[in-house]
Order: C-alpha cells, then sequence, then structure tokens
C-alpha cells in the first residue's frame, strides 16, 4: 500500500519534469494509487463490466476471459476458477 501521506515530493518531480499543473500531477497520482490498491475482487468486477458492455461477450467468455488475464494483473492474487468468478460477480 502507497503512504498518501508524503506525496508532496512525487507532485514536486512531477511538475518540474513534465508539462503538468499540481492539480493534474495530483489527479495523476491518485489514478495510480487507486489503479495499484485494487483488490481482486473489485478487478473482476471492473473487467467483467468492461467485457460485458465494452465488448459485448458473453459471461463464458469472460469468465474465461477473466481466468487467464489473472495471473498477470498488476496485484498479487490467487488462482481463481470460473466457478469463483462467477460467484464474485454473481454473489
Amino acid at each position: 500500500m502507497i503512504d498518501k501521506s508524503n506525496l508532496q515530493p512525487l507532485l514536486d518531480h512531477l511538475c518540474n519534469t513534465s508539462p503538468l499543473q499540481l492539480d493534474e500531477a495530483q489527479k495523476l497520482v491518485t489514478e495510480v494509487i487507486a489503479y495499484f490498491s485494487e483488490t481482486t475482487e473489485d478487478w473482476v468486477l471492473r473487467r467483467h463490466s468492461e467485457l460485458k458492455h465494452g465488448e459485448g461477450m458473453s459471461n463464458a467468455q469472460i469468465y474465461a476471459r477473466i481466468e487467464n488475464e489473472l495471473p498477470d494483473s498488476v496485484f498479487v492474487s490467487h488462482t481463481l476458477s470460473q466457478r469463483q468468478i462467477r460467484r464474485i460477480i454473481y454473489g
């Protein structure tokens, strides 16, 4: 987990080395922290929605795709079966 209390040095660095203004740098850092803080369950739910609504995939296709993508995710996750993926999505 990232300590959000001391982000000023990072924000200063971003503002000094890029065209970002302070508010833009803060938004960027907040988004990056949120991305890397996502839980397995949150990722599965987000990915299901993206594939269902964005790509129009069927649930069977989505479960297989999520199962294949999990090992390459940015967080540490144990292997999930398609049944476990369905349970995350539908309870």
